[in-house]
């Protein structure tokens, strides 16, 4: 079977591609946020099943930022767990000012990955491994980052798409990752101190340490995952 990437802009997809020269690992943009990407990895994975050429992976990719000290600008990272992070209700006169969706009882916040597959992707990339937040607004202050920290212990790193990508792939009972390179810090928003082009050059490297793994279990079906 067939992996799909899905990355939010053309920069991330171009990155992954330049490591994903084998066949059978197809690379797309989805646009950004959870909507776009569920809408367009769903697509994509209903295109791949009436070509006969049904996806058995999905791989969210891109950059991200990341929660200091655990995941440092320029380090990689892959989600043992995809979280809606900011999916819920404010609830200011409760303990905490937030209320998820899962606990208001409408749904689920958080899709985990097959374990062993995410442990063997982490380890060839040298990445870290630990829950990965979708937001649909990047923090942009240290109170935000704090809160989120302090919801999500062990968080390291906070994108748009992943929570959308697993929701599409679990629509269509594939498989889903979540793999980012760390281009700044979650906080306050600071232009100056993004690195993009870093991030961007070791999302390469870590597809090209990775791309071995997924070949191994690409030929695997789902319930075999």
């Amino acid at each position: 079977m067939s992996t799909l990437v899905v990355t939010a802009v053309s920069a991330e997809r171009d990155a992954v591609a330049a490591a994903c020269a084998p066949a059978g690992i197809d690379v797309l943009a989805v646009g950004a946020g959870p909507a776009a990407a569920a809408a367009r990895t769903s697509a994509a994975l209903a295109r791949g099943t009436a070509d006969r050429r049904p996806y058995g992976l999905v791989v969210s990719a891109g950059i991200a930022g990341g929660f200091p000290p655990l995941a440092p600008v320029g380090s990689v990272v892959v989600a043992s767990e995809i979280v809606a992070a900011d999916l819920g209700s404010e609830t200011p006169d409760g303990p905490e000012p937030f209320t998820s969706v899962a606990d208001l009882g409408f749904g689920t916040t958080v899709h985990h990955p097959h374990g062993p597959l995410a442990r063997a992707v982490a380890e060839a990339a040298g990445a870290a491994l630990g829950p990965v937040l979708t937001v649909s607004t990047a923090t942009g202050t240290a109170d935000r980052a704090a809160r989120l920290a302090r919801r999500h212990p062990g968080a390291l790193a906070e994108a748009m798409e992943g929570f959308g990508a697993a929701e599409a792939a679990a629509v269509w009972g594939v498989p889903v990752l979540e793999v980012r390179a760390v281009s700044n810090p979650v906080g306050p928003r600071d232009r100056s101190a993004w690195r993009i082009a870093e991030a961007l050059d070791a999302l390469t490297a870590a597809f090209g340490r990775i791309v071995p793994v997924l070949d191994g279990w690409r030929d695997r079906v789902p319930g075999d995952l």
